[in-house]
Protein backbone atom coordinates (compact mmCIF):
# COMPACT_ATOMS: atom_id res chain seq x y z
CA UNK A 1 0.00 0.00 0.00
CA UNK A 2 1.43 3.36 -1.05
CA UNK A 3 -0.44 5.96 0.99
CA UNK A 4 1.42 8.76 -0.83
CA UNK A 5 0.14 7.76 -4.28
CA UNK A 6 -1.74 10.75 -5.72
CA UNK A 7 -1.50 12.47 -2.30
CA UNK A 8 -1.12 16.00 -3.67
CA UNK A 9 -4.24 15.57 -5.81
CA UNK A 10 -6.19 14.07 -2.91
CA UNK A 11 -5.23 16.93 -0.57
CA UNK A 12 -6.01 19.51 -3.24
CA UNK A 13 -9.55 18.16 -3.57
CA UNK A 14 -9.97 17.73 0.20
CA UNK A 15 -9.16 21.39 0.79
CA UNK A 16 -10.98 22.88 -2.20
CA UNK A 17 -14.05 20.66 -2.70
CA UNK A 18 -14.26 18.61 0.48
CA UNK A 19 -14.33 14.94 1.34
CA UNK A 20 -16.58 12.53 3.19
CA UNK A 21 -15.64 11.36 6.69
CA UNK A 22 -17.64 8.20 7.38
CA UNK A 23 -17.87 6.17 10.53
CA UNK A 24 -19.89 3.25 11.84
CA UNK A 25 -20.88 1.99 15.26
CA UNK A 26 -22.90 -1.20 15.06
CA UNK A 27 -25.74 -0.52 12.63
CA UNK A 28 -25.39 3.25 12.88
CA UNK A 29 -23.57 4.77 9.91
CA UNK A 30 -23.01 8.44 9.21
CA UNK A 31 -20.95 10.61 6.93
CA UNK A 32 -20.12 14.28 7.07
CA UNK A 33 -18.22 16.66 4.84
CA UNK A 34 -14.75 17.73 5.89
CA UNK A 35 -12.21 20.08 4.35
CA UNK A 36 -9.49 19.81 6.98
CA UNK A 37 -7.27 16.81 7.62
CA UNK A 38 -3.68 15.64 7.77
CA UNK A 39 -1.90 12.77 6.11
CA UNK A 40 1.51 11.86 7.45
CA UNK A 41 3.80 9.33 9.00
CA UNK A 42 4.17 8.77 12.74
CA UNK A 43 4.92 5.86 15.01
CA UNK A 44 6.43 4.25 11.88
CA UNK A 45 3.01 4.07 10.23
CA UNK A 46 0.90 6.17 7.85
CA UNK A 47 -1.84 8.23 9.49
CA UNK A 48 -4.81 10.36 8.56
CA UNK A 49 -5.82 12.79 11.29
CA UNK A 50 -9.36 14.09 11.06
CA UNK A 51 -11.12 16.69 13.17
CA UNK A 52 -14.70 16.71 14.46
CA UNK A 53 -16.43 19.45 16.44
CA UNK A 54 -18.09 18.35 19.71
CA UNK A 55 -21.63 19.26 18.60
CA UNK A 56 -21.56 17.12 15.44
CA UNK A 57 -23.71 14.00 15.26
CA UNK A 58 -20.68 12.17 13.81
CA UNK A 59 -18.82 12.67 17.11
CA UNK A 60 -21.33 10.50 18.96
CA UNK A 61 -20.68 7.70 16.48
CA UNK A 62 -16.92 8.03 16.00
CA UNK A 63 -16.34 8.06 19.77
CA UNK A 64 -17.66 4.49 19.93
CA UNK A 65 -16.19 3.37 16.61
CA UNK A 66 -12.93 1.56 15.95
CA UNK A 67 -12.38 3.07 12.51
CA UNK A 68 -13.25 5.79 10.03
CA UNK A 69 -12.90 6.25 6.31
CA UNK A 70 -12.18 9.24 4.11
CA UNK A 71 -13.69 9.28 0.61
CA UNK A 72 -12.46 12.06 -1.66
CA UNK A 73 -14.30 12.87 -4.90
CA UNK A 74 -12.46 14.82 -7.58
CA UNK A 75 -14.71 17.51 -9.04
CA UNK A 76 -17.96 15.56 -8.60
CA UNK A 77 -20.57 14.76 -5.95
CA UNK A 78 -20.69 18.48 -5.13
CA UNK A 79 -24.40 18.45 -4.22
CA UNK A 80 -23.85 15.44 -1.97
CA UNK A 81 -20.89 17.13 -0.27
CA UNK A 82 -23.02 20.22 0.33
CA UNK A 83 -25.91 18.25 1.81
CA UNK A 84 -23.63 16.10 4.01
CA UNK A 85 -21.90 19.27 5.21
CA UNK A 86 -25.04 21.23 6.05
CA UNK A 87 -27.52 18.57 7.23
CA UNK A 88 -27.13 16.42 10.31
CA UNK A 89 -27.35 12.65 10.23
CA UNK A 90 -29.52 13.03 13.33
CA UNK A 91 -32.15 14.63 11.07
CA UNK A 92 -31.73 12.86 7.71
CA UNK A 93 -30.61 9.45 6.48
CA UNK A 94 -27.43 10.24 4.58
CA UNK A 95 -27.60 6.80 2.99
CA UNK A 96 -30.34 8.33 0.84
CA UNK A 97 -27.96 11.15 -0.20
CA UNK A 98 -24.87 9.04 -0.99
CA UNK A 99 -24.35 5.35 -1.68
CA UNK A 100 -22.52 3.60 1.15
CA UNK A 101 -20.47 0.57 0.12
CA UNK A 102 -18.53 -1.71 2.47
CA UNK A 103 -14.94 -0.69 3.21
CA UNK A 104 -12.34 -3.24 2.16
CA UNK A 105 -10.18 -3.38 5.29
CA UNK A 106 -12.02 -1.79 8.24
CA UNK A 107 -15.44 -2.14 9.84
CA UNK A 108 -17.05 0.71 7.99
CA UNK A 109 -18.20 2.13 4.69
CA UNK A 110 -16.87 4.35 1.94
CA UNK A 111 -18.83 6.57 -0.44
CA UNK A 112 -19.34 5.11 -3.90
CA UNK A 113 -18.02 7.15 -6.83
CA UNK A 114 -15.06 8.82 -5.15
CA UNK A 115 -11.51 8.89 -6.49
CA UNK A 116 -9.35 8.36 -3.40
CA UNK A 117 -10.13 6.38 -0.27
CA UNK A 118 -8.34 6.12 3.08
CA UNK A 119 -9.45 3.39 5.48
CA UNK A 120 -8.22 4.00 9.01
CA UNK A 121 -8.23 2.27 12.39
CA UNK A 122 -8.54 4.77 15.22
CA UNK A 123 -5.40 4.62 17.35
CA UNK A 124 -5.72 7.80 19.41
CA UNK A 125 -8.21 10.55 20.27
CA UNK A 126 -7.51 13.97 21.76
CA UNK A 127 -9.11 17.40 22.01
CA UNK A 128 -7.63 20.70 20.94
CA UNK A 129 -7.06 22.93 23.92
CA UNK A 130 -7.71 26.66 23.73
CA UNK A 131 -4.31 27.57 25.18
CA UNK A 132 -2.53 25.63 22.42
CA UNK A 133 -4.38 27.16 19.46
CA UNK A 134 -2.79 30.17 17.73
CA UNK A 135 -4.67 33.37 18.49
CA UNK A 136 -5.44 34.13 14.84
CA UNK A 137 -6.97 30.65 14.46
CA UNK A 138 -9.01 31.10 17.65
CA UNK A 139 -10.47 34.36 16.38
CA UNK A 140 -11.25 33.00 12.92
CA UNK A 141 -12.36 29.41 13.54
CA UNK A 142 -13.61 28.94 17.10
CA UNK A 143 -16.33 29.97 19.51
CA UNK A 144 -15.40 27.55 22.30
CA UNK A 145 -16.22 24.44 20.24
CA UNK A 146 -12.72 23.04 19.91
CA UNK A 147 -12.29 20.06 17.63
CA UNK A 148 -11.58 16.53 18.70
CA UNK A 149 -8.77 14.91 16.74
CA UNK A 150 -8.95 11.30 15.62
CA UNK A 151 -5.65 9.69 14.66
CA UNK A 152 -6.40 6.97 12.14
CA UNK A 153 -3.73 4.52 11.11
CA UNK A 154 -4.15 4.14 7.37
CA UNK A 155 -4.54 0.41 6.76
CA UNK A 156 -5.71 0.71 3.16
CA UNK A 157 -5.84 3.37 0.49
CA UNK A 158 -6.87 3.18 -3.11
Amino acid sequence: MDFTKDLSNALKHLTTNGAFLSTKNGNIINTMTISWGYVGFMWNKPYFITLVRPQRYTKKIIDKATSFTISIPYDKLKDELMICGTKSGADIDKGKVVKFIPAKSVDGVVIDGCDTYYECNIRMRDRLKEENIPEDALDKHYKGDYHYLYFGEIVDCY
